[in-house]
C-alpha cells in the first residue's frame, strides 16, 4: 500500500483521485509537504542539532531555491510522463512569488512539487524514493561538520 492509500483509507475517501483531474497548484500544494517530509525526516535522521538548527538547515532546502536546484538534479532521470507534470506545475501561475524568490527558481520549484504530488496521488512511492535520493544532497552535504 502507497501512503497516499493509507491516509485516504484512514479517512474514509473512498475512491482515489486522478492527479489529471486536479489543478496544478493542487498538485505543487501536496507535493511541497512531500518534498518537506523527505527534507525533515533525512536531518532530523541524519544529524543531532537542536530544533532551531534543524529548522533553518530544512530552510536552506525547502524554498524555491533549493527545490530548483533539486529539480536540475533529477531532471535528465525523468519519463515523458513526470516531464509533463513537472511542466504542467511549472507552467502554473499562482498571481504570487515570494519577496526573497528569483522568479525563474519559484516556477522550476512549483513544477517540481507538481511531479511530487502527481507520483503522491498515483501512489508512487518508490519513485518518489528514488527521485528523492537524486535530487536531495543533503547526505554528501551533511558529511560537513555543521557550524554551531
Amino acid at each position: 500500500m502507497s501512503m497516499h492509500s493509507d491516509i485516504s483509507t484512514s479517512m474514509g475517501i473512498e475512491r482515489p483521485c486522478d492527479p489529471l483531474s486536479l489543478p496544478a497548484l493542487t498538485l505543487a500544494y501536496l507535493g511541497d509537504t512531500v518534498y518537506d517530509l523527505y527534507v525533515r525526516t533525512t536531518l532530523a535522521e541524519t544529524l543531532r542539532l537542536p530544533m532551531r538548527a534543524l529548522h533553518l538547515e530544512a530552510a536552506k532546502h525547502v524554498c524555491a531555491a533549493g527545490q530548483a536546484a533539486a529539480y536540475r538534479r533529477i531532471a535528465d532521470a525523468l519519463s515523458e510522463e513526470e516531464q509533463a507534470a513537472f511542466r504542467r506545475g511549472r507552467n502554473a501561475h499562482s498571481g504570487t512569488v515570494p519577496k526573497h524568490a528569483d522568479v525563474r527558481d519559484y516556477r522550476v520549484a512549483t513544477g517540481l512539487e507538481a511531479l511530487l504530488g502527481h507520483l503522491y496521488l498515483l501512489g508512487r512511492d518508490e519513485r518518489i524514493g528514488a527521485l528523492m535520493r537524486l535530487a536531495l544532497t543533503l547526505t554528501n552535504d551533511l558529511e560537513k561538520e555543521p557550524e554551531r
